[in-house]
């Protein structure tokens, strides 16, 4: 079976900018001041977007090699604590970057099977991990939107 068509698409839904928008997008001009803002119960910029980060990361590391993983305590492990700096921000997009950039390599690695189960994955496949990137990436972007109208900080 060829499944080029496949890995390609999983890399653009990965990528964004179709069904939903890029992290790019999401993030574009929001005020540094605003990146910790709260309204009401919701949570900030920066804790939905350090949560992606770390989910995306733990599904990747999981996926390749739980050996050499831990994953977070779950819920808490999986939530930012403390305040962001400039640092701390800047760290989080390039990490969440280079995490989704392997993802994406990963998919379009012709030596892995996408559809296969993962050797250590109880059941779960290759397809299964990449799909749960995908969807944990819209839904949280999808927060991140919501947050910056309801701090009156979306231009779109």
């Amino acid at each position: 079976m060829n499944d080029s068509v496949l890995r390609e698409q999983l890399a653009e839904l990965l990528n964004g900018g179709q069904a939903h928008l890029t992290l790019k997008q999401a993030l574009a001009n929001l005020d540094p001041k605003l990146r910790d803002s709260r309204v009401g119960g919701s949570n900030s910029v920066w804790a939905e977007l350090e949560h992606m980060r770390i989910a995306q990361e733990d599904i990747l590391r999981y996926t390749l090699d739980p050996k050499k993983w831990k994953s977070p305590k779950f819920p808490d492990g999986f939530w930012p604590r403390g305040e962001v700096t400039d640092q701390r921000w800047q760290a989080t997009i390039e990490g969440f970057n280079s995490d989704l950039k392997e993802v994406i390599a990963l998919v379009r690695n012709a030596n892995i099977e996408v559809t296969a189960e993962i050797p250590h994955g109880e059941g779960r496949t290759y397809l299964r991990e990449v799909l749960l990137v995908a969807d944990h990436n819209a839904y949280h972007l999808g927060q991140i939107v919501t947050i910056r109208k309801a701090l009156g900080a979306w231009e779109k």
